[in-house]
């Protein structure tokens, strides 16, 4: 299934960027990128790289489902943030985001469930 609101392309084109650079900031956090000759493994332990690991691509493959326009890419990059902002809520230490993070995350919610909000739109007003 495709999103199919006229207007709705460059807003879901936005998303996708925006998930796209979240995925690439989180891929230079595991490549160790600001931290030196210290592994990023030891220094975050096994079970935050591997949160960060899997919170990584699916914002990544996100983001490509959203470029092309497919719902499932909608559909990752939900389930990937609740389940994350769920985990960093519950107090869990191997889930760390800055507060401009969290609130970065929050928007990104926030544009995906107002994109299928005008999806859904869409659909009705067809079938009417």
């Amino acid at each position: 299934m495709l999103f199919l609101a006229p207007n709705s392309a460059l807003y879901i084109r936005v998303v996708a960027l925006l998930s796209l650079l979240l995925g690439l900031n989180d891929a230079s956090r595991l490549l160790g990128v600001n931290l030196g000759p210290v592994s990023p493994l030891t220094t975050m332990g096994l079970t935050a790289f591997v949160y960060l690991t899997i919170f990584c691509l699916a914002r990544l493959i996100a983001a490509v489902g959203l470029w092309i326009k497919a719902s499932w890419g909608a559909v990752v990059l939900i389930g990937a943030t609740i389940l994350e902002l769920a985990l960093y809520i519950s107090g869990s230490p191997d889930v760390r985001m800055t507060a401009v993070g969290f609130a970065v995350r929050l928007v990104l919610l926030g544009a995906i469930v107002l994109i299928f909000g005008l999806s859904v739109r869409v659909r009705r007003a067809e079938a009417d």
